[in-house]
């Protein structure tokens, strides 16, 4: 009944929430990011064993986000967060050259998962601050990206520690979902 109740006030009110599942690679920085979006500040933290889950609320789209850890060990409990969710940013370290082709992997393995079908996907490039870190149109290159149909996806280039990126990110990101819901 509260369930009920609180879905119709938003409804109301014109606001919507929404479940998106915040992924990446170990160091990537979506703790950074979480708490970015959430407090509006850098916090401390250590890497991510499980998840941490907020609410991030930006116009009128209340955003429910699962960072989940991305060790190796790690990923292959990200199934588990899939149901429902309408969107999926995934963190990348833009500096970190050497793992370019890990990044690939985990992320065709992720879109071929059929409860991710026609999710709405946003990479965030973070660490765009470091020396010699990747443009997106290089990531777009090296993830292929480009060869992506039936998926609306979107890269945009962020540094987390100072709040750059993100909400144009969110912007692409809430623009997506309110326009084009998901297909299920």
């Amino acid at each position: 009944m509260g369930n009920f109740l609180s879905s119709v006030w938003s409804r109301l009110l014109g606001r919507e929430d929404v479940r998106i599942l915040m992924v990446g690679l170990d160091n990537a920085g979506k703790t950074t990011i979480l708490y970015q979006l959430k407090f509006g500040k850098v916090i401390s933290s250590v890497p991510t064993i499980g998840f941490n889950v907020e609410t991030v609320s930006y116009k009128n789209i209340s955003f429910t986000v699962w960072d989940i850890g991305g060790q190796d060990k790690i990923r292959n409990l990200w199934r588990v967060y899939f149901q429902g969710s309408q969107g999926i940013i995934f963190v990348i370290d833009s500096s970190d050259r050497e793992r370019i082709s890990e990044v690939k992997t985990e992320l065709l393995r992720l879109l071929g998962e059929d409860e991710l079908e026609n999710v709405h996907l946003l990479i965030f490039a973070n660490k765009q601050d470091v020396e010699n870190a990747m443009s997106t149109t290089e990531i777009r290159e090296e993830l292929g990206l480009n060869e992506l149909k039936k998926r609306s996806w979107f890269v945009q280039a962020t540094c987390a520690t100072k709040a750059e990126g993100l909400t144009e990110g969110l912007d692409w990101l809430a623009n997506q979902i309110q326009n084009r819901p998901r297909l299920s």
